[in-house]
């Protein structure tokens, strides 16, 4: 196995949440509506909304899933494999964006519904970072590396995605279920090795 790096990237679980388009938020919300920024996330410009919407599917409804800002071209909707199992729906893993042949599922807010026909996936896990921080970590944008976690219950996940962008900032990106299985708390970091 390679070697880890020395440097200790920090970790977010990222929640079942919905990235919503302006017209879906003009259903949901109201004609105009502003989402309403609760607090701002680590990557540059992005935010949780005070919003949240309902996910109905054939078996189950989600409630309280949280509404991530600013309004995107297209509506995409995060959950985790345990959501996906309770609402009886099948989310492929998917990079953030890609969103083809994807299948829908039902968002309600205060004011409406609206019936998604695409959007729904399973976050590849991934590590946004700065050109600077790929350089120092020798990868590029789309490699697939490993990660160390140091945890509760430590453990290392392959195919991890790297995220290289000006505005990002370095952080492992994981669902709850990945959380929840490295035993991942407040501070927990990890360290990436090469594939």
């Amino acid at each position: 196995m390679a070697e880890p790096s020395d440097l200790l990237i920090p970790i977010a679980i990222s929640a079942r949440h919905a990235h919503l388009c302006r017209r879906t938020i003009d259903v949901l919300f109201g004609p105009g509506y502003q989402l309403q920024p609760r607090n701002p996330l680590k990557q540059v410009g992005q935010f949780a909304a005070q919003e949240t919407v309902a996910l109905l599917g054939p078996h189950a409804r989600i409630e309280n899933v949280r509404v991530l800002g600013p309004p995107r071209s297209e509506n995409q909707i995060e959950i985790s494999h345990s959501d996906e199992m309770a609402l009886g729906l099948h989310a492929p893993l998917r990079l953030s964006g890609d969103l083809q042949d994807t299948p829908g599922v039902t968002l309600e807010g205060p004011l409406g519904r609206v019936p998604l026909m695409g959007g729904l996936v399973r976050a590849l896990r991934h590590i946004h970072m700065s050109p600077a921080d790929a350089v120092r970590l020798g990868v590029h944008d789309h490699e697939i590396v490993r990660v160390a976690i140091d945890g509760a219950r430590p453990v290392v996940f392959g195919n991890v995605m790297i995220r290289v962008g000006e505005d990002y900032r370095l952080e492992l990106h994981l669902d709850t279920d990945e959380g929840n299985a490295a035993g991942v708390e407040a501070g927990t970091t990890a360290r990436m090795f090469r594939a």
